[in-house]
């Protein structure tokens, strides 16, 4: 399967949430699918992630992950998307949050620079704890995503309208049309 690094990959409006969102169908053992699992792409991530993701002004042009540092990456994607994840929920998150913490100063210790991969990822998970706005985070209601929902009323659904709500709304529609045509 073809694979590139588009608009809709950053949907979640954080670095930090665009490398938590790097696993696709996250909590379906049938569907996952771990981007990073592929060393290109993994290595293909930075120079998007540079260009695309929302913060791109604070971390353009970030370096790849040093190979002696990518088991502690993906620690630290793991351990913010179970904590983001369940502070969205309302569920106790202490334990994660320490969690999250320790990760963080793993991967700043052993970074390069600060314009690394994992140094930046850590920066911008340490910034979305200290969200002014925590309710501001959400979970996409089609794919799972992790995303910042910065609408005036704070009513985004989905991660991406163009992908994730033209899904879930043709959907609806295919089950709205079949039940008039069925008798």
């Amino acid at each position: 399967m073809k694979f590139s690094w588009t608009p809709h990959r950053f949907a979640g409006g954080a670095l930090a949430l665009d490398v938590a969102n790097s696993v696709i169908l996250r909590h379906e053992p049938d569907g996952r699918c771990d981007r990073f699992a592929v060393p290109e792409q993994l290595a293909a991530f930075p120079e998007a992630a540079s260009r695309l993701s929302a913060e791109h002004e604070r971390f353009g042009g970030l370096r790849p992950v040093a190979p002696e540092n990518e088991a502690l990456f993906l620690h630290l994607r793991e351990a913010i998307d179970g904590y983001f994840r369940r502070r969205i929920v309302g569920e106790d998150s202490r334990i994660q949050l320490a969690d999250l913490l320790e990760a963080c100063a793993t991967a700043l210790r052993a970074a390069a620079s600060d314009d690394s991969l994992e140094a930046a990822t850590a920066h911008s998970a340490l910034g979305l704890i200290c969200e002014p706005q925590p309710d501001r985070m959400k979970i996409c209601g089609n794919c799972g995503w992790l995303f910042m929902d910065r609408s005036k009323n704070r009513s985004r659904t989905w991660c991406d309208m163009a992908v994730c709500g033209n899904r879930v709304k043709a959907n609806r529609h295919y089950h709205r049309k079949k039940k008039e045509v069925s008798p």
